[in-house]
């Protein structure tokens, strides 16, 4: 049964200054070793600025990964898997550059879709491995 405290997983704790989500979603749930983050969208949590582009929305969408993921301990470094989504799969180039500057090889997996977003250009989902302390 839903909230029942009986799954195998927790919702990390967020600070107070973070934005709650507007849905039916955590934003970050440990299980085990793992971490997993929800979609981030590059809107700035203190202005809510996101940029005009691709590459500037890559960026801020990236600094909100980050940021999430140091809630759960974890940080890019971390991370094994990532969905991207875009708003026009032809920005995929301007995305990747971007995405090179955050990831060094070994690279985590990767898929990257387009998809019909609402208001940005990009958004990413990622799962982490942290073992537990």
């Amino acid at each position: 049964m839903a909230g029942d405290g009986s799954k195998a997983w927790s919702a990390v704790p967020l600070p107070a200054d973070v934005p709650r989500p507007v849905g039916a979603y955590s934003p970050v749930i440990r299980a085990g070793d793992f971490v997993y983050v929800s979609g981030q969208v590059p809107a700035d949590p203190v202005t809510g600025e996101m940029g005009n582009d691709v590459g500037a929305q890559t960026r801020g969408v990236l600094r909100n990964l980050a940021r999430v993921l140091g809630y759960a301990g974890a940080t890019l470094s971390d991370v094994v898997s990532v969905t991207a989504y875009l708003s026009d799969i032809a920005d995929w180039d301007a995305f990747n550059a971007v995405y090179r500057e955050h990831f060094a090889a070994p690279f985590p997996t990767r898929t990257t879709v387009g998809a019909g977003l609402h208001g940005v250009l990009v958004e990413i989902s990622a799962v982490a491995y942290v073992p537990e302390r």
